[in-house]
């Protein structure tokens, strides 16, 4: 009898955990109050250019609150509110050989963030930085892999982003 009491006392505390609304199975920490969700579009601020680098991240953010949240997404005044620009792409060796010459590149993207919760302010932030990177082999070129590269990067970025804003962590 007394392995069943215990698997009764955790079922009962996972559905008690679940109805109170504050916590998830996807992962989110998201309060009953809290319904809607405004994602404006990042703007691109680096000096060197990609530029469909704003719309793919913004995008790739919106898809993933509006799989994993009950949130509306709103075009403005939302119950919570990201806001960010791109602060940087760049490229750098990430491995050099012996005769100095690089045998691995990495694409480094950075982003700037403020997270707004107009329920719970003290869950706000303002400017946080969040970077994400791949690297690729130095005989192929940047234009060759950019695209693959970037969507990488913005599906860390956008985890990061999703985990400091909605699950806490």
């Amino acid at each position: 009898m007394r392995p069943f009491a215990r698997i009764l006392v955790l079922l009962l505390a996972a559905l008690s955990l679940s109805a109170c609304g504050i916590y998830s199975f996807t992962g989110t920490s998201i309060q009953n109050d809290v319904n809607s969700i405004t994602i404006n579009y990042f703007e691109y601020r680096a000096e060197k250019v990609n530029p469909s680098l704003s719309n793919d991240l913004t995008e790739a953010l919106r898809t993933r609150f509006r799989r994993s949240t009950r949130l509306e997404q709103v075009d403005q005044d939302g119950d919570l509110e990201i806001t960010g620009e791109i602060t940087g792409y760049s490229v750098s060796a990430a491995a050099v050989t012996a005769d100095e010459v690089a045998a691995r590149n990495r694409l480094t993207v950075t982003v700037r963030v403020s997270f707004t919760n107009r329920k719970h302010s003290e869950d706000d932030f303002e400017n946080q930085s969040f970077s994400g990177y791949a690297e690729y082999d130095s005989m192929n070129s940047l234009d060759s892999v950019e695209s693959t590269l970037c969507a990488e990067i913005i599906d860390k970025i956008v985890e990061d982003i999703f985990n400091a804003t909605v699950a806490q962590w």
